[in-house]
C-alpha cells in the first residue's frame, strides 16, 4: 500500500526531480496515447507530451494541491498543448526551436506503438463503463462518429446517444477527480 509520499500530488509539491520522474512514469502512457488519439500522428504525440511534461516540469511550484487531482492539472496543461498545437502549428518546431534540440526521428516500429496505444488506453479506460455508454463513447469519442450516425446505427434517437455519452463521460470524469 503506498503512502502518503506516492500520491501525484505529494510527487509534484515535493521539487524533487527523482520524485516528478516518478509522476512522469505514472501518466506518460496516458498523456501520449491522449494526444495520439487527437493528432493521430505518433511524432507530432510524442512532441506534445514531451511539451506537456516540460510545461509541467516548469510550473509544478504553481500546482496547488487541493486542485481537483494531478492528474487533472497535468491533462489540462495537455488541453492547452493541443490548442497551442492546432491555433500554431507544428509543437515540433516549437519545443526543438525552445530547446535548441534537433528533432528526434520517431521509428516505423515507436510510431506503430504510439498508435496501438492511443487506442489500448482508450479501450481500457472506458471498458468498466456500462455497455450503453462504452458503445456511445467508442463511436463518438473514439471512432469521431456523429451523433446523428450512431443513433441511425443503433437505431436509437439522437438525445439518447447524447445522454449515454454525458453520462459516461461524466463517469470518467469522476474517475479522474472530477476535472471538466
Amino acid at each position: 500500500m503506498g503512502t502518503m509520499r506516492d500520491t501525484d500530488e505529494a510527487l509534484l509539491l515535493s521539487g524533487d526531480l527523482e520524485d516528478f520522474g516518478r509522476f512522469y512514469d505514472r501518466y506518460v502512457r496516458s498523456v501520449l496515447a491522449f494526444f495520439q488519439r487527437r493528432v493521430r500522428d505518433p511524432e507530432a504525440a510524442a512532441d506534445l507530451t514531451a511539451e506537456t511534461f516540460a510545461a509541467a516540469m516548469i510550473s509544478r511550484d504553481g500546482f496547488q494541491g487541493h486542485a481537483p487531482s494531478a492528474a487533472a492539472w497535468l491533462f489540462a496543461i495537455a488541453q492547452h498543448k493541443l490548442a497551442d498545437f492546432w491555433r500554431r502549428g507544428s509543437a515540433e518546431v516549437r519545443m526543438r526551436n525552445r530547446l535548441g534540440m534537433e528533432p528526434v526521428e520517431v521509428g516505423a516500429e515507436d510510431a506503430e506503438m504510439i498508435r496501438w496505444l492511443g487506442d489500448d488506453v482508450a479501450a481500457q479506460i472506458i471498458e468498466d463503463l456500462p455497455a450503453e455508454q462504452r458503445e456511445a463513447i467508442r463511436a463518438h469519442v473514439l471512432e469521431d462518429q456523429d451523433y446523428a450516425d450512431i443513433a441511425r446505427a443503433q437505431r436509437l434517437s439522437e438525445v439518447t446517444v447524447r445522454k449515454r455519452v454525458s453520462r459516461g463521460l461524466r463517469v470518467l470524469r469522476d474517475r479522474a477527480g472530477g476535472a471538466r
